[in-house]
């Protein structure tokens, strides 16, 4: 264990912040190379180099702690896609963007894909975020359609915008097992036109 120099200088809350990062990291790492099984008090610990009486100082237990995993990685996420989509011209435009920015930013560590889209679906805990998170899809999606075609029919927009969020999850789960080939441009092209055909 490292010794107690590691935190000389540091007042008690930040101690407890790096502290907390370490431990969501170590979570990181376990749960994205070997799911929800690997991830134990003892072993996060064990990752993070930490005694095992600092996890209870910000975790009540280990669905606590990967509740922070997600959310730490689906934020990371959330503020990629809005500066995506920020920078694109038009509608067709900023969808391409938004898709092409999750495929990326899932492939580029795959741990990612698999804690956002994955594991997400069986852990009761994960599960009830991947809702949180797939209702902040589509409210994106209802605002983006609010402000770029205001006119447009209430029900048809709600239900291309929970389609699209259902569907986002599944792509992404489908582009990491490596079902659709590993062209992102193709693939972003093919999901754009079945979303926005004309």
């Amino acid at each position: 264990m490292p010794s107690a120099t590691r935190w000389a200088g540091l007042s008690a809350t930040d101690r407890q912040a790096e502290r907390r990062a370490l431990l969501v990291r170590a979570a990181y790492v376990l749960f994205g190379d070997g799911g929800e099984t690997a991830v134990s008090v003892r072993s996060v610990c064990r990752e993070a180099e930490l005694n095992t009486r600092y996890f209870y100082e910000s975790f009540s237990d280990t669905d606590a702690l990967l509740g922070a995993v997600y959310d730490e990685v689906a934020g990371e996420l959330g503020g990629l896609l809005t500066a995506a989509m920020a920078g694109a011209a038009n509608r067709r435009a900023r969808l391409a963007a938004g898709i092409r920015a999750v495929l990326e930013f899932s492939s580029a560590d795959p741990r990612r894909g698999k804690i956002l889209f994955t594991e997400a679906r069986t852990n009761p805990a994960l599960a009830a975020r991947r809702t949180l998170a797939q209702d902040h899809v589509r409210e994106l999606v209802l605002d983006e359609h609010r402000r770029t075609a205001p006119e447009s029919d209430r029900v048809a927009t709600e239900v291309g915008a929970a389609m699209y969020a259902g569907a986002m999850a599944e792509l992404a789960q489908q582009w990491l097992a490596g079902t659709l080939g590993d062209d992102v441009d193709a693939v972003v092209a093919h999901a754009v036109r079945l979303l926005l055909p004309n």
